[in-house]
């Protein structure tokens, strides 16, 4: 009886140690597929502030240079008159 007890306790035990295995096993495959998932939304997410930040710039360019053209503009007045 008590050897019939001992064995049906190692193989709980066991059967418990190998369940364990494969969930993390499992789990460090999620967590794999996990950090993939982050690593493409970062990578969308820095292309969406690249878009933002070029057209800003492109923005504040056009505008410096249509305020340096006016100011052109007077002073190309200012010297014919």
């Amino acid at each position: 009886m008590k050897k019939i007890l001992g064995a049906l306790a190692t193989g709980a035990l066991l059967s418990g140690l190998m369940l364990a295995e494969d969930t993390a096993k499992d789990d460090m495959k999620k967590a794999g597929s996990d950090v993939k998932s982050a690593g493409k939304s970062s990578t969308k997410a820095a292309k969406s502030a690249g878009k933002g930040v070029a057209k800003g710039t492109k923005k504040g360019v056009n505008k410096a240079a249509d305020a340096t053209e006016k100011g052109a503009d007077k002073v190309k007045d200012k010297t014919k008159q």
